[in-house]
């Protein structure tokens, strides 16, 4: 199943689906049916377009972010025992220096885990991650960045079995039992990763991170012209829209 859903999934995401419909097109474009054919040219740039624009993109995708706050204030928190960093992927090239291993997702989850955990002095790191696709499980990598930037050995826990945000929810629930406990992940991420943890019974506090929806200051001309960082957010938004309905029919959530 877990392989179904990684071989499958993507082919909805806009890249592939936009090229489908190309593909469906320039067939039908051979046949009797060239009006289909060339409406359906128009459409797959039309979605290409309209997927790639901030203002589409962004209004996708906020809904999933702003679901949970930032945690900015943990005044409340200072028993707390376990600040959790759930793993966004990596590539283990020892060519590289290990900061450079993680997704951009990974490293920005990992930075709020540590900024949280030297604000909270009873705290310990629980990194969370497998390695299906990799010979290193992601919480390894984690670790030995969060190592290289000064957090203790001691104070580091690894979590290296999970596949997927189902995993990792019943495996830190063996880990930190009926504690109280923090949990960072991407922002769009959270809620399908809240949902998880909370069908087991945890309530743990959110510490959503990595934002690609952004108040600005004053509008830049770049948000008139289509980009590869609308897409980007296109393609995190159907990621998760796909994640939560797989979830949801399977009863999972």
């Amino acid at each position: 199943m877990f392989l179904f859903k990684k071989i499958v999934g993507p082919i909805f995401f806009p890249v592939p689906l936009v090229l489908g419909i190309l593909v469906l097109a320039f067939i039908l474009l051979y046949t009797r049916k060239q009006r289909s054919g060339r409406a359906l040219v128009l459409i797959a740039i039309l979605l290409l377009g309209s997927f790639s624009y901030d203002v589409a993109s962004e209004r996708l995708l906020r809904p999933l972010e702003y679901s949970y706050p930032p945690l900015t204030d943990i005044g409340n928190l200072q028993d707390i025992k376990w600040v959790v960093v759930l793993g966004g992927g990596h590539t283990s090239d020892p060519k590289l220096p290990v900061t450079s291993q993680l997704s951009e997702a990974s490293l920005c989850r990992l930075v709020e885990g540590i900024r949280l955990h030297r604000e909270l002095p009873k705290s310990k790191l629980i990194l969370s991650g497998g390695g299906f696709f990799d010979r290193v499980s992601d919480a390894k990598v984690l670790s030995e960045v969060a190592m290289a930037i000064g957090v203790k050995k001691k104070n580091i826990l690894l979590e290296e079995i999970s596949k997927d945000t189902e995993d990792q929810a019943r495996l830190i629930q063996q880990i930190v039992s009926k504690d109280q406990f923090i949990l960072i992940t991407s922002a769009s991420h959270m809620p399908r990763t809240m949902a998880f943890f909370r069908r087991l019974g945890m309530d743990p506090f959110p510490a959503p991170t990595e934002h690609l929806v952004k108040e600005r200051a004053a509008i830049t001309p770049g948000r008139f012209y289509p980009s590869a960082g609308g897409l980007r957010k296109t393609e995190r938004a159907f990621y998760e829209y796909l994640g939560l309905a797989w979830a949801k029919l399977r009863g999972l959530i």
